[in-house]
């Protein structure tokens, strides 16, 4: 157990039940109040970011989240299926709840599976993917202006992204997965 305004982000902890990631938290002291921790946090089973606030002396249980590197595989149809390259182990894990991820996963692509006590949270992508551009039109040159020197480009997972010109179909490009923008040419 740990006092609530020991959390800083990146911590994980459970609280009445829920497992919690801390986003941000903002420490709050005034002349005759006990200090509150205001805490943005991501609950690690339903996906929903809110806000909670506790006084100072409260007690939260520290989680100990596993972090396993596992490769996506491919689609099962509801499920997606993932193996650990050292023991081959293979897992499968609801297409519902990886909806944000999909966009990103390409066969054979590294990500990092999150669990706690044997239950399977979701995974956790790489900073950057790779990815092959499968359509986009060709850049004219000279094209600037009306589309700001960039282009529709879709890729191999079905994301569209917008490119600069110089980038054809069929490049491998590198995606940042936190904002689905272009990164550079991998």
């Amino acid at each position: 157990m740990i006092n609530v305004t020991e959390v800083r982000p990146g911590n994980y902890f459970v609280d009445e039940g829920n497992l919690y990631r801390v986003i941000d938290i903002l420490l709050n002291k005034t002349a005759m109040r006990k200090m509150v921790a205001k805490i943005k946090v991501q609950n690690l089973r339903t996906g929903a970011i809110t806000e909670i606030a506790r006084n100072s002396g409260y007690l939260v249980e520290e989680a100990r989240i596993e972090k396993k590197a596992m490769q996506y595989l491919y689609d099962g149809g509801e499920t997606l299926v993932f193996m650990d390259p050292s023991t081959y182990e293979q897992i499968e894990l609801p297409k519902a709840r990886l909806e944000n991820e999909i966009p990103f996963l390409a066969a054979n692509g590294d990500v990092t599976i999150l669990s706690y006590e044997d239950e399977i949270l979701g995974i956790q992508l790489p900073a950057k993917v790779t990815l092959e551009i499968v359509e986009c039109e060709p850049g004219v040159r000279g094209d600037t202006v009306s589309n700001g020197g960039s282009k529709e480009a879709v890729l191999e997972t079905g994301l569209h992204i917008r490119v600069p010109l110089f980038i054809n179909q069929g490049e491998k490009i590198s995606v940042d997965t936190s904002t689905g923008k272009y990164d550079g040419r991998a």
